[in-house]
């Protein structure tokens, strides 16, 4: 009988995500434990050297963390920090045996002949510390990837806000001497005394309010606040139309409450003066149409960056604006509103803290980018309660959910329009009837005031009272986008897509 042919064993390799590798030593340094505690002991002055660099949590050894810890308490409190007090407050803490007993100390002021080098060895033991705390971050982050009753879109935001906790714990700032700082200052001085407008910062098109702020000026955090249907939107939509089309500056807006197309249909509605109603239906006049086909081209490369994110947390939003820095030169950004967004990924105790420390991280975020944040707030039912014209006036308590939000501001703006409360009139008999008051409340380095001007109802828009809307005659001139922006769609028809315009002679836009 013939032999059956064995058919050949084929293997089968399936690719498996294996875990780190186990058993290995954390990072440390013992040695350099042992050398800073004990010139901790020896001189005086060493405690200061290290104090911003070390904590107790820094070192590997318990024993070690007891001891700094020792050290540090004795520094607080002013007294002198040698191995006769070190044991002393050990002993008054009860952890003295813990950490090694009396001898064990004694020997760790005779490891060391001087302090000289600290800081450079702290600096050694403090970066080992927070590779021991991205090991033990990573590690539970992955154990929780591979439990699948775990959502991943929450891990993520749980992973997110935890390194952003650890980042801003060991992210520090070196010391400048001032020098550099004047010429600095200096130069800007400069800069803004060769600008005709005299604007030192980024200006907004509003006259009244740019001569109050000289415009908003980088790393500020400027609040714009109002009760519900006072135009917080119509606002700072008219505003980044002036910034992106007049002065040709880029902005980012991240929308949490609007869709970007309904963004974009309240600048339609701003740009070709028409009734928000006939867009959303869709049934124009023939002088709407022609207002519309004539006008709406002048958004076309506008270097403006929408983002309709709903939910946003504020470490999405630090990613996304650091990429349009990078990316497209953005040189302001726009958050409507604070309250919509979240710090998800970290735990507090109330909604005030989590509003706390959104404000905080915005304005951390502006220093960062050297830009300013414009964000929208909500205001409480407070100004509801109160009478008269000047009661209606918004005030700095009145701001929503949070205390901090004055406090992290550089300047905070109140919209407030009499009108809106059937106040058509004020105490001279002046009419009030479309008038807006731009009221800028807190101004860290600047005067506070009221800036006055026109609201458009009909057109959810804001402009100088000065601004003339009649129609003028316009040049065509080649796109104003900028460098940074990308270019238009090619199934855009280019007639609407590669032209601007620009009055005759010296005349601002019509917007």
């Amino acid at each position: 009988m013939e032999k059956q042919k064995r058919k050949p064993v084929v293997k089968v390799v399936e690719k498996t995500v294996v875990a780190p590798d186990v058993g290995k030593l954390p990072p440390q340094a013992r040695e350099l434990e042992e050398a800073v505690l004990g010139a901790l002991m020896l001189e005086k002055d060493a405690y200061s050297v290290v104090s911003e660099i070390l904590k107790p949590e820094s070192f590997y050894d318990p024993s070690h963390q007891l001891i700094y810890g020792s050290i540090q308490g004795l520094a607080m409190q002013q007294k002198p920090v040698d191995v006769l007090t070190v044991v002393e407050e050990l002993k008054r803490r009860g952890e003295l045996e813990t950490s090694g007993g009396a001898v064990y100390i004694a020997e760790l002021s005779e490891k060391v002949a001087s302090a000289a080098h600290i800081e450079y060895h702290s600096r050694i033991i403090a970066q080992k510390s927070m590779a021991r705390e991205l090991i033990a971050f990573s590690s539970d982050v992955s154990q929780q990837a591979f439990d699948e009753t775990v959502d991943v879109d929450d891990l993520m935001q749980e992973t997110e806000g935890r390194l952003f906790e650890i980042t801003q714990r060991n992210v520090k700032k070196d010391v400048i001497q001032i020098n550099p700082i004047i010429r600095e200052a200096m130069n800007n001085i400069q800069m803004a005394a060769n600008r005709k407008d005299g604007m030192s910062g980024l200006p907004t098109g509003f006259k009244e309010l740019d001569k109050l702020t000289s415009g908003w000026q980088r790393s500020d955090l400027v609040i714009i606040a109002a009760r519900p249907a006072m135009g917080k939107t119509a606002f700072v939509l008219s505003m980044a139309k002036n910034i992106a089309l007049d002065y040709e500056q880029p902005v980012g807006i991240f929308s949490l409450e609007m869709s970007n197309v309904q963004l974009v249909n309240r600048l339609i509605v701003n740009v070709c003066q028409i009734k928000g109603e006939s867009i959303k239906s869709g049934r124009l006049s023939e002088d709407e149409w022609e207002r519309l086909d004539k006008n709406h081209k002048f958004l076309y490369n506008a270097p403006i960056y929408i983002d309709d994110t709903p939910s946003l947390s504020v470490f999405e939003l630090r990613t996304k604006a650091r990429r349009l820095v990078r990316e497209h030169d953005v040189q302001a950004l726009i958050i409507d509103y604070l309250q919509l967004m979240n710090a998800s990924g970290m735990s507090f105790g109330s909604r005030e803290q989590e509003v706390s420390m959104i404000s905080r991280s915005l304005k951390g975020l502006a220093k960062e980018l050297n830009i300013p944040i414009i964000a929208l707030s909500q205001l409480n039912r407070g100004v509801e309660s109160r009478q008269g014209h000047e009661g209606k006036r918004p005030q700095l308590a009145d701001l929503r959910e949070s205390g901090a939000i004055e406090q992290d501001a550089d300047i905070v703006c109140f919209i407030h329009r009499p009108e809106y409360y059937r106040i058509t009139e004020d105490e001279r008999g002046n009419s009030l009837v479309g008038i807006a008051e731009i009221i800028v409340a807190k101004h860290r380095n600047g005067p506070t005031g009221i800036a006055v001007m026109r609201f458009d109802n009909e057109y959810a828009r804001f402009q100088n009272l000065d601004d003339n809307a009649v129609s003028r005659n316009y040049v065509e001139r080649p796109s104003r986008m900028n460098a940074h922006s990308k270019p238009v769609d090619s199934t855009v028809d280019t007639s609407f897509s590669s032209s601007g315009i620009i009055p005759q002679g010296n005349e601002p836009l019509p917007f």
